[in-house]
């Protein structure tokens, strides 16, 4: 996945500094889900033998130290070269996935459901296929508009994926997400985020799939507070929370007055 070329700018700059910031690095790492999953690969590769994969920006930065994660910039770097008309298109994509990781690190830290580094690496990288299915259909962003106007309860936006191209973005997040090495339980929530429906009508799998619910109810709510309906779909209502959003907040347990206060509380804390 194309790093986000003002990032890299950032990242060039601190770097030759004669003493680097690794605070600062990381910080402008775990803005973009390119990098992050860059990061988390090699963190949880073989070489390091974790006995468990982690999925936290911040403890992978830790754990590899200054000298690795520089070559780990100049390595993306080498990958990034993109066309300027891509770079606008894609903004669209990274200004959605940092503002849904956010987002999602102050509903976990709010609800306590979840713990926040996991609910910010998410919603980063919720949305990773959208790039790599960019890359691969010109006409991707079209599709995706015409999925986001098109959504309900019968009409999953990943449905009119499917139809156009055999695939769609949860899918080929959900092997990205694999690729990169994040948990399971990460990887599985991507393949699920436009499933919710789905699986938050299945009362059979309360205690099975618990995590999942938890991991689903932040990130819809984090996806409807930041509009990626408006800026990744550019529609004006958000059809997909329509047929999920009752559901979600029952899950939770907060009502549509409280939930409508929560909204509106994050999204000044965002600048929205």
């Amino acid at each position: 996945m194309p790093p986000q070329p003002q990032i890299m700018v950032d990242l060039q700059f601190e770097q030759y500094m004669p003493d680097p910031d690794l605070e600062t690095i990381a910080k402008l790492i775990s803005q973009d889900p390119g990098l992050s999953g860059a990061l988390l690969k090699l963190v949880n590769s073989p070489h390091f033998g974790l006995s468990n994969k982690i999925g936290s920006i911040q403890r992978a930065v830790n754990l590899l130290g200054s000298r690795s994660i520089i070559n780990l910039i100049n390595a993306q770097s080498i990958k990034g070269e993109m066309s300027d008309e891509t770079i606008v298109t894609l903004n669209r994509f990274w200004d959605t996935a940092q503002d849904v990781a956010m987002t999602c690190l102050t509903l976990a830290k709010r609800t306590g459901i979840q713990p926040a580094d996991e609910a910010y690496t998410l919603g980063l990288f919720h949305d990773c296929g959208v790039p790599l299915m960019l890359k691969r259909f010109p006409d991707y962003m079209e599709v995706l508009e015409q999925a986001y106007a098109t959504a309900d309860e019968e009409t999953r936006i990943v449905d009119t994926e499917n139809r156009a191209f055999n695939t769609n973005h949860s899918v080929v997040g959900y092997f990205t997400a694999k690729s990169w090495r994040l948990p399971e339980h990460l990887s599985a929530t991507i393949a699920n985020h436009h499933n919710a429906l789905a699986v938050f009508r299945d009362e059979s799998s309360r205690n099975t799939q618990s995590q999942l619910k938890n991991l689903l109810a932040v990130l819809k709510m984090a996806e409807h507070i930041c509009a990626s309906y408006r800026v990744l779909g550019n529609q004006s209502v958000d059809h997909e929370w329509r047929a999920v959003g009752p559901l979600v907040l029952d899950y939770i347990g907060l009502s549509e007055y409280d939930f409508e206060n929560l909204k509106q509380n994050i999204r000044e804390l965002g600048g929205h």
